[in-house]
C-alpha cells in the first residue's frame, strides 16, 4: 500500500471511530460534519436511513453518551482515488454486527457515504 493510500485508509478509520464516540454521536452538528450529504445506511435492524433521518433521530436525544459502540478488527482498502472501504465488527450493548463503510473524499474532507450493518448471530 502506498503512503497516500495508507493516509486515506487512516483518515477513514479516524472518521469511523469519531462516529463511534458517544460525545460525537450526541451532537447532530458533529455527526453532520462526518456524513456525506448523499449518505445512506442499511442498518443492522434492516432499516434504511439517510443523513436527515439519522440526524432527526439523534436530535431527539435517543443517542446518549452512556451507550458506547465498540469496534474491532477494522481494516480498509482504497477502491479508487478518494474512495475507501472499511470493514469491522461492532458490539453495542451485547449486539454484534459485521459492518461495512464507504468513505468519500470531498471538498470538506473525508465523509461517510454508505454504511451497512449485518447482525452477527
Amino acid at each position: 500500500m502506498t503512503d497516500e493510500n495508507e493516509r486515506a485508509v487512516q483518515a477513514a478509520i479516524d472518521g469511523e471511530f469519531r462516529l463511534k464516540d458517544p460525545e460525537v454521536r450526541a451532537s447532530p452538528a458533529l455527526v453532520r460534519e462526518l456524513l456525506d450529504p448523499e449518505f445512506t445506511e442499511i442498518g443492522a435492524s434492516g432499516r434504511w436511513w439517510d443523513a436527515e433521518s439519522i440526524l432527526t433521530v439523534m436530535s431527539k436525544g435517543t443517542v446518549t453518551p452512556e451507550s458506547p459502540i465498540e469496534a474491532r478488527d477494522m481494516s480498509g482498502v482504497v477502491l479508487a482515488p478518494g474512495i475507501v472501504h472499511l470493514t469491522y465488527f461492532s458490539d453495542h450493548q451485547g449486539r454484534g454486527a459485521w459492518r461495512s463503510s464507504l468513505w468519500r473524499l470531498t471538498e470538506t474532507g473525508w465523509r461517510l457515504y454508505f454504511h451497512q450493518g449485518t447482525p452477527a448471530g
